[in-house]
C-alpha cells in the first residue's frame, strides 16, 4: 500500500475536449467519475430541451454554483428565498484556465471541466466553515517502517494493540528526512475538528528494540547496524534472525522499566529458540546466545551465564568462527557483515575475559584457542559501512618493530588489554612481593599504556564523544592491575569481607608501610573511580563495569579503614563516586544493585567504627581546632548520604 499523502488525493476526470485533466480539489469534493459523468450529462440534455429562457447580464454565484437559471434581480428571487448572499462578477466567458497562486473565493469552485458539487449547500465542502467528510483509512500496514519484527513471533502479547476503526492513521511519506523514524508524526482526522498530530505508538518489541541499539549496542558492537539489521529483515531470507531478535528484545527489556513480567518470557523466548533442535548452528545463533550471556551476567544469573558461555564457546569453535575465512564465507559479499562476524568472535573472546576475571570462577578459555580472526575497524567505519581491510594481530604485535606507523582500532586495544588479562591469569601464583612473574606481566600493562597513539590516551574521540571501547580497553587494564597487586599490598581487607557481589573475599594481610604494590593497587583504583566523571549516561557503559567499580571500592575501603590516613577527604569522594555510579547501574542491572548496597554498608560500618575512634582523646592528637571540627562535619555529611542509601535499599528491597 502506498502511503498516504497528507495533500488532497488528484482526480482524474474528462475535459470537454476528451482529454483527461487534473482536479486538485480537496478529499471532501471526491466523487466517482461514473457518477460524475452521469450528472454532467443529465444537465447537458435537461437544458437542450427546455425552452429558451429570457437572458440576463449575468448570474450571481449563488446559482451558478448549482448550474440554475438567475433572474438578474439584485438580489435575485432564488437568493431571496433561500435567505442566501447573492453576489454577481464579471462575465468568465473567454477564461482560459485556472491562473497559479489565485485568491481564495469561498463561493467559487476551482476551475476545471469537471462537472459542479450537487450536493446541498450547507453541506459543500467548498464553503467556509464546512464539516469535514470522512474518508475510510485505508488498511494499516503490516509493520511498521521505522522497525521491523519478525511477524511469526510466537509472543502473542507483543503484537502492536489494534486500533480503534473509526480513527483512520496515514504515515506522512514527506516529513524531513532529517527526522528520527519515530519522530514522524501521525496524521488522525476527526469529524469534528481539523487534523491533530499524535506520536505514534510503539508496541513493547519496537521499544525493547529500540532500548537495545539506545543503550546497549555500543557496549557490545557485535550485532549488524540498526539499518543493516532492518534491511535483512525486510529481505527475510536469513534463516536465524528470528533467534537473534528475540535476543535483542530481552536485552532491550532490561532498560525498559515497566517491561514488568514480560521481561521473563521475552528472556525464556529467546532461550527456548536458541535450544530448538530445528535451529541452524550459525553466527547469528552465537550472537543471540552472547547477548542473553551478557543479560544472564549483569541479572546475578552468573551460573546460567557459565552454562550458555560453555556451549556458545564449543559452538563458535566448531562451525571455525575462530577461523579468517569464516567472515568471508558466511559474509555474501556484503563488508559490513564480514565485520560482524569478526567482531562477534572478538567480543566473546573479551566477555570470556572479563567473566573470568572479575568474577574468578571460570578459566578464560579462549585465551588458549589457536584464532587468526582479522582485528575490527573504528566504530563509526562499522556504523555507516565503510570497511576497510582488516589488519590481523601479528600486525598489532610487530607495530613497533616493523617501522610501520600504524593507528589501530579501539576494539583492537580493547582486546588487547583482554589478552593481557588472559596472561596474568595464566601466571602462576606469586609468593613474594618480588616475584619475576608479577614483574613480567606489570611490564605487559605498562607497555600497553605507553604505546597508546595519543587520540587514545583517555575515553574520548575525535569528536569528543565517549569511546566505549577504549573506556573498557582502560578498566579492564586498571582491573588487572589491582587483581596483579592486590595480594602483595599491605592494604588489610578484612574490613570488607562482606563485599562479595562479583568475587569471593581474598584475604590480604596488613602491613606497617606501604610497599609499590600498594601504590600500583591504589592508583588503578583512583583511577577507576575517575572514569566514573566522564560526562555520558552511566548506563551508556557496559555491566561489565559493576565489578570493576566494586574491585576499586574494595581497595579504598580497605584503606579508609586504616586509623589515620592523610588524604581521607579525596578517599571519601572517590568512594561517593564509585556509589553513585552503583547506584544509577543498579535501575537496570541486579548485580549492580547487589554491589550498591554491599559496598555502601560496608561504607557505612567503617564509618561507625572510624567513629567510636574519635571518642578517644588520643585520636585527635596533632590535629588543630579548625581540622577537628571540618573532619566532623564532614564525617556528618557522608553519614548522612550512608544512612538515606541504605533506606533506599531496604525500601527496594520490600518492592
Amino acid at each position: 500500500m502506498e502511503p498516504f499523502s497528507p495533500e488532497a488525493p488528484q482526480s482524474s476526470t474528462t475535459s470537454s475536449s476528451g482529454s483527461p485533466t487534473v482536479s486538485n480539489d480537496s478529499p471532501g469534493t471526491a466523487t466517482t467519475l461514473s457518477t460524475l459523468g452521469v450528472s454532467a450529462t443529465t444537465d447537458g440534455r435537461s437544458s437542450s430541451q427546455a425552452a429558451v429562457p429570457l437572458s440576463v447580464p449575468a448570474a450571481c454565484l449563488a446559482c451558478r454554483g448549482k448550474h440554475l437559471k438567475c433572474d438578474g434581480l439584485n438580489p435575485c428571487s432564488r437568493c431571496t428565498s433561500s435567505n442566501a448572499e447573492c453576489v454577481y462578477i464579471a462575465s468568465r466567458r473567454g477564461y482560459k484556465g485556472p491562473r497559479r497562486n489565485m485568491a481564495s473565493n469561498p463561493n467559487k469552485r476551482h476551475a476545471s471541466s469537471s462537472p459542479p458539487y450537487s450536493g446541498p449547500t450547507d453541506s459543500c465542502p467548498m464553503m467556509l466553515g464546512h464539516t469535514p467528510v470522512s474518508i475510510p483509512p485505508p488498511p494499516l500496514p503490516a509493520f511498521n517502517p521505522t522497525i521491523v519484527l519478525p511477524e511469526q513471533s510466537p509472543i502473542s502479547y507483543t503484537s502492536t494493540p489494534a486500533l480503534p476503526h473509526n480513527i483512520p492513521i496515514y504515515r506522512n511519506p514527506f516529513a524531513p528526512t532529517v527526522m528520527e523514524p519515530n519522530a514522524m508524526a501521525l496524521t488522525t482526522t476527526t469529524a469534528s475538528g481539523p487534523p491533530t498530530t499524535q506520536p505514534p505508538a510503539m508496541s513493547l518489541p519496537e521499544k525493547c528494540f529500540e532500548a537495545f541499539y539506545h543503550y546497549f549496542h555500543a557496549g557490545h558492537p557485535f550485532v549488524l547496524p540498526k539499518e543493516y539489521l532492518l534491511r535483512l529483515l525486510k529481505e527475510g531470507s536469513t534463516p536465524n534472525l528470528d533467534v537473534l531478535m528475540a535476543a535483542i528484545r530481552y536485552v532491550g527489556s532490561l532498560y525498559i522499566e515497566k517491561a514488568g513480567p514480560a521481561r521473563a518470557t521475552l528472556l525464556d523466548e529467546a532461550v527456548r529458540l536458541c535450544y530448538l533442535p530445528t535451529t541452524a548452528k550459525d553466527g547469528f545463533l552465537i550472537q543471540a546466545l552472547l547477548l542473553i550471556i551478557v543479560g544472564y551476567d549483569g541479572s546475578c544469573e552468573q551460573a546460567r551465564a557459565r552454562e550458555l558461555l560453555a556451549d556458545c564457546e564449543r559452538l563458535a569453535i566448531e562451525i571455525d568462527l575462530n577461523k579468517r575465512e569464516f567472515a568471508t564465507m558466511h559474509g555474501h559479499g556484503n563488508p559490513v557483515l564480514e565485520e560482524s562476524w569478526r567482531r562477534t568472535w572478538w567480543d566473546l573472546y573479551v566477555c570470556d575475559g572479563m567473566i573470568a576475571g572479575v568474577h574468578r570462577v571460570t578459566n578464560f578459555l579462549l585465551f588458549d584457542i589457536a584464532a587468526d580472526v582479522g582485528l575490527p575497524c573504528e566504530e563509526h567505519q562499522y556504523l555507516i559501512g565503510h570497511i576497510p581491510s582488516p589488519m590481523c594481530m601479528e600486525d598489532f604485535d610487530d607495530q613497533i618493530f616493523s617501522g610501520e606507523d600504524r593507528e589501530f582500532s579501539s576494539f583492537t586495544y580493547r582486546i588487547a588489554a583482554a589478552r593481557n588479562l588472559g596472561r596474568f591469569m595464566r601466571m602462576p601464583n606469586a609468593m613474594f612481593p618480588d616475584s619475576e612473574s608479577v614483574a613480567r606481566v606489570e611490564a605487559l600493562l605498562t607497555n600497553w599504556r605507553i604505546h597508546l597513539p595519543d587520540s587514545k590516551r583517555d575515553d574520548l574521540n575525535k569528536s569528543c564523544q565517549l569511546d566505549e571501547m577504549m573506556f573498557q580497553a582502560h578498566f579492564i587494564t586498571h582491573a588487572c592491575t589491582i587483581m596483579l597487586h592486590q595480594p602483595l599490598s599491605q592494604l588489610d581487607t578484612s574490613p570488607v569481607q562482606a563485599v562479595t557481589s562479583c568475587a569471593p573475599h581474598r584475604p590480604v594481610p596488613s602491613g606497617d608501610v606501604f610497599n609499590e604494590h600498594t601504590r600500583h593497587t591504589i592508583t588503578a583504583a583512583c583511577e577507576i573511580s575517575k572514569m566514573v566523571t566522564q560526562a555520558v549516561p552511566i548506563l551508556s557503559h557496559t555491566h561489565f563495569f559493576t565489578c570493576v567499580l566494586t574491585l576499586s571500592s574494595i581497595v579504598h575501603l580497605s584503606k579508609w579503614a586504616i586509623y589515620f590516613i592523610e588524604d581521607e577527604e579525596d578517599l571519601r569522594q572517590y568512594i561517593r563516586l564509585n556509589i553513585g555510579a552503583l547506584d544509577k547501574l543498579s535501575k537496570v542491572w541486579k548485580a549492580a544493585n547487589t554491589a550498591w548496597g554491599q559496598v555502601k554498608g560496608t561504607a557505612q560500618d567503617i564509618y561507625r567504627q572510624k567513629k567510636a575512634q574519635q571518642i578517644s582523646p588520643a585520636f585527635w592528637v596533632g590535629f588543630t581546632q579548625e581540622q577537628m571540627i571540618t573532619s566532623i562535619n564532614a564525617d556528618e555529611g557522608i553519614m548522612s548520604e550512608f544512612t538515606s542509601g541504605m533506606l533506599t535499599q531496604v525500601t527496594r528491597g520490600h518492592q
